[in-house]
């Protein structure tokens, strides 16, 4: 058994995290020692490094829910696993397309720097003005978001 420290330092997740999984369902409620210590057992901590790595990959807490419900589970297809872990492919996916615009937008106002003065920055002034975005669809959300047209 493991007290609450001891099972942070095996899984690497921090003593509020733990507390917070518990507190939200994630985790069981752990056992507690004569000294109302929290123990944990090989499968807690085996549940929190399946939590531990999804949350590294990216999943929602709700599609870890869901992905620990479908573990305890093991005669049940994986159907739904796969339909989970499709979902978390196409959400970075997206997040890569969205940050390589980013990055490119950052290039692009850094190689325009003059070097001058700030009244002449153009990190300044795209930051200022997103029309001088060069991805067009970050211009057009601003815009759209400020005039109420979010899409």
């Amino acid at each position: 058994m493991l007290t609450i420290g001891k099972m942070s330092a095996a899984t690497g997740v921090k003593v509020p995290t733990i507390r917070y999984y518990e507190d939200i369902g994630l985790l069981p409620e752990a056992g507690r020692s004569a000294g109302n210590q929290r123990l944990y057992d090989q499968a807690a901590q085996e549940r929190l490094a399946f939590i531990r790595h999804a949350r590294e990959l990216g999943f929602p807490l709700d599609d870890i829910r869901e992905l620990l419900s479908l573990s305890d589970r093991p005669e049940m297809s994986c159907a739904a696993a796969d339909v989970i872990a499709g979902r978390q492919l196409i959400a970075v996916r997206d997040r890569i397309v969205r940050l390589h615009a980013l990055q490119q937008e950052l290039e692009r106002m850094l190689m325009q720097c003059a070097k001058g003065t700030i009244s002449d920055c153009k990190v300044i002034e795209v930051l200022s003005d997103h029309t001088n975005c060069l991805h067009a669809d970050h211009g057009a959300q601003h815009r759209a978001a400020v005039s109420g047209k979010a899409s």
